[in-house]
């Protein structure tokens, strides 16, 4: 269960408390500049106030949840910190969910300028999810990631200039809310992407601190009066000339992306200010965190320090507190390895990329060993699922063109993602096939809605992007007209997942296979059992043999009845201690065919 939440005015200052610290970054080689010591009732910024985003100064959050100095605190981002015990989360939507991520920019465009926007996406909510249980022709995904929707001066959005007013070109902030209000309506929850490391350097905060040493926001910044010299973790050059002055900043990503520096507790606020307008006022389920491994650097150390941990520890419990069924979502990027560190009692539910490796390398190669190695290591240490599996996403290469265009690897790797544990992500034309590869552009290139030249369907002008290669083949109306499309494989798979508990929340249970190309597990909850069967191979398996030391299943005989396909299955024995032994689920496995049984006790 969740921890009961407090009164935000406490949550705050034990937020604000835990993160500060005397210094702005410190290392051997720098020389930090001395900025001016903001205070809750800082001197306005030399900017035209009403250039500025409201802070957490504002009415935003009472004022008592502010401290009055940015006094020094004995912590350190080296701080060891407590040994925390992994929680359960308490039942909620996301139990039985399947996410979606969506790019406003290339889903559909209302307004003919090529650009996808906020009432484009509300007009085509029925293709995601009708809210109507009864019905198979929309996807039936229950959870919406919108990709950053708020202003920017970038065509992606993670460099943000004001975290309270939608991008224009998507529209307004009534266009989102009127967005909001159709996708409840249908049932489906909304997270945002929350890009709370870093600003861009357009942002007035960041404008107006490079100008001033004594803005009120020079210490929301990272600066140093001499260039400290030590790259970002990828070998790219983490600290710049200031613009503006002859000094340096931080900005581990991109010279027009500044960190924020959250050992100022003001930045924490203001944090928590932003994620409560969002939540309370506009309406969002919960956040995406983008790049949370880099919120706290403790000089060299740039990744996973103990201060970043503590922040989005005392983060999640603020959010509780302004809202107790928000659910928060992390990004540890290529973070196998890491996650377990995050994941005890910080945030919600994080990206499984080991998951993800495991998956595409099973279906690329017809690796079962690979699929079920990594996610028998998830669920040794990440327990209770809270982790989220993915085949590819907005930073990746596209999976169609991973697999070399292979509907067959395909269509196995999309039957693993969705009868896997964890919460699965979705990315939108993934469902079509959708083909992008590298620079980011084209792998974030307009949804085809139909076989219509230049435009594809997703607008009456000149699309902001090409659309990818093979869309008058592989766009919603043709692959919506074909009963064995890909597109009616996901709608299949997405309804099975939200419908069955066993595929939403189940235990996990490998079952070993004779068959190196074959992948087996069982998912389980009390009143239900599912066997998932993979051929991830290229030829066609005859009489294939299971088997279990153990399993959660009660001693029997059980019916196979395969949800995928509407047939039935051969019978399975289960001995003592749930073992099963040679079981054959069918004569022969088709290749590249995922097979989802559902037992029932005779």
């Amino acid at each position: 269960m969740r921890p009961r939440f407090q009164p935000i005015i406490v949550v705050l200052l034990v937020v604000l408390v835990a993160c500060s610290t005397a210094q702005q970054a410190s290392t051997p080689s720098a020389t930090p500049a001395t900025p001016a010591t903001p205070t809750a009732q800082a001197a306005a910024p030399s900017v035209p106030p009403t250039s500025l985003p409201p802070t957490a100064t504002s009415a935003a959050l009472p004022p008592t949840a502010l401290p009055s100095t940015t006094s020094s605190s004995t912590a350190s981002p080296s701080t060891a910190l407590p040994t925390a015990t992994a929680f359960p989360l308490q039942a909620g939507w996301w139990d039985n969910a399947v996410c979606y991520e969506v790019f406003v920019r290339s889903f559909y465009d209302s307004n003919g300028d090529g650009i996808g926007d906020l009432n484009g996406l509300t007009e085509k909510l029925d293709y995601i999810n009708d809210g109507n249980a009864t019905t198979e022709n929309d996807l039936g995904a229950t959870c919406i990631w919108l990709m950053p929707v708020t202003a920017s001066p970038s065509y992606h959005g993670y460099d943000v200039t004001d975290y309270r007013t939608i991008n224009r070109e998507y529209g307004t902030n009534e266009d989102f809310k009127r967005f909001i209000a159709a996708a409840h309506a249908r049932s489906i929850k909304v997270l945002l992407d929350v890009v709370l490391n870093h600003v861009s350097s357009q942002h007035p905060w960041f404008q107006d601190a490079a100008a001033n040493p004594d803005s009120p926001y020079r210490d929301w910044f990272i600066w140093s009066d001499t260039n400290p010299g030590y790259l970002g973790p990828w070998g790219d050059k983490a600290w710049h000339r200031n613009p503006k002055g002859d000094d340096f900043y931080y900005g581990v990503f991109w010279s027009e992306m500044p960190d924020l520096d959250y050992r100022n507790p003001l930045v924490t606020a203001e944090a928590a200010a932003i994620s409560q307008f969002w939540l309370q006022e506009m309406g969002a389920d919960g956040f995406r965190m983008d790049a949370i491994k880099h919120l706290i650097e403790d000089g060299r150390k740039q990744e996973n320090t103990p201060a970043t941990h503590q922040w989005l520890r005392d983060y999640r419990t603020t959010v509780q507190g302004i809202r107790p069924d928000a659910f928060t979502l992390g990004e540890v990027f290529g973070g196998s390895f890491d996650l377990p560190a995050y994941f005890p009692d910080q945030l919600d539910s994080y990206f499984e990329f080991g998951i993800q490796d495991g998956l595409v390398r099973a279906a690329q190669n017809g690796n079962a060993a690979a699929l079920l190695a990594s996610v028998q290591r998830s669920m040794e240490t990440l327990p209770y699922q809270r982790f989220a599996p993915f085949l590819s996403n907005h930073d990746q290469n596209r999976i169609f063109g991973q697999l070399l265009s292979n509907e067959g690897k395909m269509r196995v790797a999309a039957t693993a993602l969705l009868t896997l544990p964890g919460l699965p992500f979705v990315y939108y034309g993934e469902e079509i096939g959708m083909l992008g590869t590298k620079p980011d552009e084209n792998i974030r290139l307009p949804m085809p809605w139909a076989d219509i030249a230049t435009t594809g369907g997703f607008t009456t002008g000149k699309p902001w992007r090409a659309l990818a290669a093979g869309y008058g083949e592989r766009n919603i109306a043709t692959e919506s007209a074909d009963p064995a499309s890909l597109l009616n494989l996901y709608r299949r798979l997405i309804q099975l997942h939200t419908r069955h508990s066993a595929l939403g929340s189940g235990d996990w249970t490998a079952l070993t296979s004779d068959n190196g190309k074959v992948a087996a597990y069982l998912r389980h909850v009390a009143d239900e059992s599912i066997v998932v069967v993979l051929n991830l191979g290229k030829d066609p398996v005859a009489s294939l043999k299971l088997s279990a030391a153990a399993t959660p299943l009660t001693p029997g005989r059980y019916r196979a009845q395969d949800l995928l396909h509407n047939a039935g299955g051969n019978e399975v024995s289960v001995d003592a201690g749930g073992a099963i032994n040679d079981y054959t689920p069918l004569a022969t496995l088709e290749p590249y065919t995922g097979y989802i049984f559902l037992l029932a006790q005779q």
